[in-house]
């Protein structure tokens, strides 16, 4: 099973994405809390697999929250989805940096919401064609390249340069094996060689970095 904790200060909201995911068989809310501070309490007692996260919340914000869960975490981190009103909050931005694997619309389709935590879930940072591109744009114009970008950029082959720049335009793996004429295996093989180079822990902050860095542009 999933376990999820749902943290938002609106009850309504809580309660709706409980409904929600527990329909789903493979996925069970162990928790929620109402603020930061309960979050970082509740995710160190119940250790959740995927941790919903609220950005703007009286008492405690979900940037704070989400920093503060991941840095005291020990052993296998619990995987942090955004859950936001709007795709260019500027509390989304913090929350990336801080580590957080994905994010999602509170108007989000059931389905999806439910997809985005089983994928998270295998680790698998939600890079979403509509919304993530554009906030990752704002997010690569407002956090310039840093030394350490530049080298990790000199590290990674033309391939794996040109997978990278696939992944941050919203490809599944499978639709850059079909661009390249190569097999999936070998994607995910190329993929995971530059993810270690660059040192990200997830797809999302691949695409943070490739936008970053100009591998992948507007």
């Amino acid at each position: 099973m999933i376990r999820v904790l749902l943290v938002d200060d609106q009850a309504i909201v809580r309660a709706g994405f409980r409904v929600i995911l527990n329909l789903a068989e493979d996925i069970e809310v162990v928790g929620e809390a109402g603020d930061g501070p309960t979050a970082v309490e509740l995710a160190a007692r119940l250790q959740p697999d995927v941790i919903c996260m609220d950005v703007r919340m009286p008492g405690g914000d979900g940037l704070s929250a989400t920093r503060e869960i991941l840095d005291r975490t020990a052993g296998r981190r619990p995987e942090v989805l955004v859950v936001t009103t709007f795709d260019l909050d500027e509390y989304v931005f913090g929350a990336l940096e801080a580590g957080a694997a994905g994010f999602v619309l509170k108007d989000t389709d059931p389905d999806d919401l439910v997809d985005a935590v089983r994928g998270l879930a295998r680790g698998q940072g939600l890079v979403d064609r509509s919304v993530t591109r554009r906030v990752m744009r704002e997010f690569a114009r407002r956090r310039p390249p840093s030394t350490d970008d530049s080298d990790a950029l000199a590290l990674l082959t033309a391939r794996e340069a040109d997978i990278v720049r696939m992944l941050a335009k919203g490809m599944s793996n499978a639709e850059i094996a079909g661009a390249l004429f190569i097999e999936t295996s070998t994607v995910k093989s190329h993929l995971g060689r530059a993810m270690a180079k660059i040192g990200a822990r997830d797809r999302l902050q691949t695409v943070v970095w490739a936008y970053r860095t100009g591998v992948a542009r507007p």
